[in-house]
């Protein structure tokens, strides 16, 4: 299985953020709004992530709110020494892999309880609540449906009475391509046009995304436990996504109740921030302490468990009729004036134009009409390199 990367929390960092922001306010001030920011903003922590138990990398993010301005992104928190600390005393140390995220993976019991304890380069201790691990269910299957609105993707899971509250999560990639594709190259080194390598194409790129939203689910409202068919997300009507080929990579979280209303408060606070005190900050701080000042405000929830995922694809086949038009790209047209080799490096050279379709003289090529490069040229948009995980149909 993949890396578990923290899509989904980093798709959160917006609210984590706004959250922060309330915390801040609410230890800071229980008078009127002051517009000036409190002193205590610039070193909230903001502490994130869930540890999969199974031998699955997985991550943990610590950061810094900046400001009160929610465009700014939370300062990385680096350096931390990190561990997760069973109730007999052994330690499995987090390795920092790049600023602020630290890696998680290891083989552990579901038997045991567990704490997190972070100590920052300057000094400052944190500690988790005992932390019980839970084990996740399968996804049942995953699936979409198309209708008139556009394409809604689709999970099926079932709960037990140890896991039946439930946190989802996705990342979304899919092929992009250019207006006009092109397989030729300009070569400034034989001062001639020549077929791309594969490692040059621009024919066809990825882009990716993260789930924008937090979605929750207890199983104990349905039958059975039983989540039947529980929206992920929704792609409109001739939306890019399914311009060629889609894909989705779900992930499904067990949490226990505790950190089922830490979401449910946070999910509530993205969608209205407007309220300084709806709901009441104090009630929003997670499992995440100061170790000598617990008075000390920290936003954070951290959970242990099994990440389950599956992953779907979707064809452009299989949703037609699609009519993805992107008009940026409707004055794209492959030029009839011919550019031949005695101009190439004069037409070519700069990269803003590229040579598409090739004029023939027999067996030779003369020349060729071209087109602008923001118009066949995908890497300009995406990632040309092609995922490990994507499948052809």
């Amino acid at each position: 299985m993949a890396l578990i990367r923290g899509d989904f929390f980093s798709r959160s960092r917006a609210s984590f953020f706004s959250l922060a922001i309330l915390v801040v306010l609410f230890f800071s001030c229980r008078t009127p709004f002051d517009p000036e920011i409190p002193q205590t903003a610039s070193q909230i922590l903001v502490v994130e992530g869930y540890l999969d138990m199974q031998g699955t990398l997985s991550e943990l993010k610590i950061s810094r709110m900046s400001g009160l301005d929610s465009s700014q992104s939370p300062s990385p928190e680096t350096a931390a020494l990190i561990y997760l600390e069973s109730s007999v005393g052994t330690k499995y140390y987090l390795e920092e892999d790049s600023e602020g995220r630290y890696l998680f993976q290891y083989n552990l019991g579901f038997d045991d309880t567990y704490r997190l304890f972070i100590e920052l380069q300057d000094g400052e201790r944190y500690q988790s609540a005992p932390l019980t691990p839970i084990q996740t269910p399968e996804i049942i299957d995953v699936g979409f449906l198309r209708d008139e609105e556009g394409v809604e993707i689709f999970l099926t899971t079932q709960g037990n009475e140890n896991a039946d509250d439930f946190l989802w999560g996705f990342v979304e990639t899919w092929a992009y391509r250019p207006r006009i594709g092109t397989s030729y190259i300009y070569d400034a080194s034989i001062g001639n046009v020549r077929d791309r390598f594969s490692d040059e194409q621009i024919s066809i790129c990825y882009k990716s995304a993260s789930s924008p939203d937090i979605l929750l689910e207890t199983s104990s409202r349905f039958q059975d436990q039983v989540v039947f068919r529980q929206t992920i997300t929704e792609i409109p009507e001739n939306d890019e996504r399914i311009m060629d080929r889609y894909s989705i990579l779900i992930s499904q979280m067990a949490i226990d109740e505790e950190a089922s209303k830490f979401w449910e408060i946070l999910k509530k606070n993205s969608n209205d921030i407007g309220s300084i005190f709806s709901p009441l900050p104090s009630l929003i701080r997670g499992n995440i302490s100061h170790i000598d000042d617990p008075a000390i405000p920290v936003v954070g929830q951290v959970s242990l468990g099994v990440i389950r995922q599956k992953r779907l694809f979707v064809d452009l086949q299989d949703v037609t009729p699609w009519n993805f038009v992107d008009p940026q790209f409707n004055d794209c047209i492959v030029s009839a004036e011919a550019v031949y080799q005695v101009d190439y490096q004069r037409i070519f050279g700069s990269g803003d134009i590229v040579p598409v379709v090739p004029i023939m003289e027999r067996t030779t090529i003369v020349a060729f009409y071209p087109t602008y490069r923001r118009c066949a040229d995908c890497s300009l948009y995406a990632s040309p390199i092609l995922p490990d995980f994507w499948e052809e149909d």
